[in-house]
């Protein structure tokens, strides 16, 4: 079987990445394949099927064009800065086109150790594979942007985790990309100009070709991705689904849900559920899903930096950037309210904000720049207009977080 692939990343220069072949493992057994995704990427689904196919989904066998490689990123994480993190469990062979001209990416999580591994040894274990394959197909069933689910394998090895020896298993993940607000970061925090340029040309070209078009490409790319952002928080959240862990090495600048760590639907309405075992504080509490956004000042602070240089294409005034940290481009939010018609009416919600109180017509109709929090709002008071959204003890606009433990209408935290 011969794989088209036609891999724009793998061409950038090698700051980018790290190239770094897949660990061999034992006995790969495939235990999932996703028929639909295989044919839509023109892959034959009988020869994923065969030896052949299953020893490249476990990354025992390299098919012709693939080009392996680790993404160098970075990311905050529950606040602090990590300026070098990449991916430590997973390897992008390449890219493909799709049957409607798409480009995906190809990406095998649980390959082994990469540079990037930090200790770690590069594996996954079976039960975050299996989550993983179904919350992203799930998501997806439900119109919601995300990751795919190509196919899991298991490697007949034992891989080792607070538990114990767990069963190992590989992910096949397909992406819109891999680009995150943290692929950003990682070049910021090197004070690399020129890769922080190549980068954004690359996303614009891959995902927001219109910016080209823009008197400011840059800023443009900011808005795009402030609104892609707003728009998927607003669908997880009129759905319950709770991220745990969005950090910004997890959030993809195409708008896409990555990263099925700890996370889950609720079964049970609670503003301050959360979904992370190491998430004690509530930061990414089912009740945050509006200061995510603000991850888009990360990207700013890049896009400053470009400004900055004589030799940007396009030069930024301090004043389009100072509009764009708050703004995202003037889109109405779509109307998601058809795919929640299923939704328990006996959910408690309470308002959105603290005195003084605001209100949203539901039949909005944007006219003006809004900040990207408050396309989230109004998105769900689309959805939901007679209902509020915070329970309890709001203090400026935001609910004291509860700890999981201490929250009735919560699940138990799921470890990734």
């Amino acid at each position: 079987m011969n794989i088209l692939f036609d891999n724009t990343y793998a061409r950038l220069p090698e700051r980018f990445f790290a190239k770094q072949e897949p660990a061999r493992v034992p006995e790969p057994k495939l235990i999932r394949l996703n028929l639909g995704l295989a044919a839509k990427l023109s892959i034959d689904s009988d020869w994923l099927k065969s030896a052949a196919g299953v020893a490249m989904l476990a990354g025992n066998a390299i098919p012709d064009g693939a080009e392996p490689i680790a993404q160098a990123y970075a990311g905050h994480q529950f606040g602090g800065f990590s300026s070098q993190l990449g991916d430590g469990r997973a390897l992008l062979l390449g890219e493909v086109i799709d049957t409607d001209g798409a480009r995906h990416d190809l990406q095998l999580k649980g390959s082994g150790r990469t540079p990037f591994s930090r200790g770690g040894d590069g594996k996954s274990a079976l039960g975050p594979v299996i989550r993983e394959y179904i919350v992203s197909e799930a998501m997806a069933a439900l119109g919601v942007p995300t990751t795919r689910a190509l196919a899991a394998v298991t490697t007949g090895e034992r891989v080792m985790r607070q538990e114990g020896p767990l069963p190992g298993a590989v992910f096949t993940r397909v992406a819109a990309s891999h680009i995150r607000v943290g692929t950003f970061q990682y070049f910021l925090a090197r004070n690399d100009i020129d890769a922080l340029r190549l980068l954004a040309d690359h996303a614009i070209a891959r995902h927001y070709p219109i910016a080209t078009e823009a008197p400011h490409p840059y800023v443009a790319l900011l808005e795009s991705v402030g609104a892609a952002q707003a728009d998927l928080i607003a669908q997880w959240m009129s759905l319950g689904f709770i991220h745990g862990v969005m950090n910004t090495d997890n959030t993809a600048i195409s708008g896409e849900t990555i990263d099925y760590g700890p996370c889950a639907f609720m079964d049970g309405f609670h503003a301050q559920c959360v979904f992370s075992s190491i998430d004690s504080r509530g930061r990414y509490a089912w009740v945050s899903g509006t200061s995510p956004v603000s991850r888009k000042h990360c990207c700013l602070c890049c896009l400053k930096t470009l400004a900055r240089r004589p030799r940007s294409p396009k030069l930024l005034s301090p004043d389009i950037l100072s509009d764009s940290a708050a703004n995202t481009s003037p889109a109405s939010a779509p109307n998601s309210a058809s795919r929640l018609r299923h939704r328990s009416r006996s959910c408690r919600m309470v308002s959105i904000y603290s005195a003084p109180k605001r209100s949203i017509s539901p039949s909005f109709s944007v006219t003006s720049h809004v900040s990207p929090a408050e396309r989230i709002l109004r998105r769900l008071l689309r959805c939901f207009p007679t209902v509020s959204l915070l329970e309890n003890g709001s203090q400026n606009g935001v609910a004291k977080p509860t700890p999981p433990s201490t929250s009735p209408t919560c699940a138990l935290p799921i470890r990734s």
